[in-house]
C-alpha cells in the first residue's frame, strides 16, 4: 500500500471556498487502477492559515506513480494555478509506503 498525502496552508478567510471546491468537483479517482480510498482533512487553525491535507491511498506505489502520469491526473488538475490565492505556497506532497496496518479487534461470536 502506498499513501499520498498533499497539505495545504489554506489563507484565512478562504477555507469555505477552498472546501466547496473539493466537496463539489466530479471525483473520477475511483476508476483509476489501485486506487483505494480518499480523504479530505482539515486540520489546526493557525494565525494566519488553517491547515488542510488530501490524502489518498493505493495499492502500490506504482499504481499513484501511474496515476500522476496520465490523461486523467492532468484533467483532474487543469484548473488548480486558478486557485493559487486561497493557499500559503504551494501544496507540500509527502508520499508513503505503508508498513503496518492495524485494523479492529475482531469480536468473537456468541
Amino acid at each position: 500500500m502506498f499513501i499520498a498525502m498533499n497539505r495545504f496552508k489554506v489563507r484565512k478567510g478562504s477555507e469555505e471556498e477552498f472546501q466547496n471546491v473539493w466537496l463539489n468537483r466530479e471525483v473520477k479517482l475511483r476508476k483509476e487502477p489501485g486506487f483505494v480510498e480518499f480523504k479530505l482533512l482539515r486540520g489546526p487553525e493557525r494565525e494566519d492559515h488553517t491547515l488542510f491535507s488530501s490524502h489518498t491511498t493505493w495499492a502500490s506505489e506504482d499504481d499513484f506513480t501511474a496515476w500522476t502520469e496520465s490523461a486523467a491526473f492532468r484533467e483532474a488538475h487543469r484548473a488548480a494555478p486558478t486557485r493559487a490565492p486561497l493557499y500559503i505556497g504551494g501544496p507540500s506532497f509527502e508520499g508513503f509506503l505503508v508498513l503496518q496496518t492495524v485494523g479492529p479487534a475482531e469480536t468473537e461470536a456468541a
